[in-house]
């Protein structure tokens, strides 16, 4: 099977530094859907504007070509809402795994507010927890972001490779 890895969750969680990890490990490449934001997307969330289902539409779909072109894959992308997860699954052109890194908005405000170089405004964090669409088991595992990265990525491969 090839794999198609969908690291999730509201900005500031890790994705990026859990996608690099686990592509490391499993010997596959990892893209960061922030690259493949439309540039007024970008201008948007640096405003500290939250985007609209229609704003995200253009970039999902971007995001599902990725998955469904570059396979063997790992993408970070929010994928807040069960409707965009569906939207990746139905392009991706084969099945795709998602992991969703949880943690309180507490932790996570404090990572954003100490990460440099990034356009996502810690203002923005509300509107994506308002957002997010928590996926049952069924749908994604869940890892705890309150941990060493090691242990995130260590339980990540364990849980998203057969």
């Amino acid at each position: 099977m090839t794999l198609r890895i969908v690291i999730m969750g509201v900005s500031g969680c890790g994705k990026s530094s859990v996608g690099e990890g686990l592509a490391a490990r499993l010997g596959i490449p990892y893209r960061d859907g922030d690259d493949l934001h439309p540039a007024s997307n970008v201008e948007k969330m640096r405003d500290g504007v939250p985007l609209t289902d229609d704003d995200r539409w253009p970039w999902l779909d971007r995001v599902a070509e990725v998955l469904a072109t570059e396979a063997p894959v790992i993408v970070g992308c929010s994928a807040l809402r069960r409707a965009y997860r569906d939207r990746l699954r139905e392009g991706a052109g084969g099945p795709v795994r998602f992991l969703h890194l949880t943690g309180s908005k507490d932790l996570i405000a404090a990572r954003m507010a100490a990460r440099t170089g990034h356009y996502m405004p810690t203002s923005l964090l509300d509107s994506q927890f308002a957002a997010l669409e928590p996926p049952g088991p069924d749908e994604a595992l869940a890892i705890d972001i309150d941990q060493p990265l090691e242990a995130i990525i260590a339980a990540a491969a364990k849980g998203l490779t057969p």
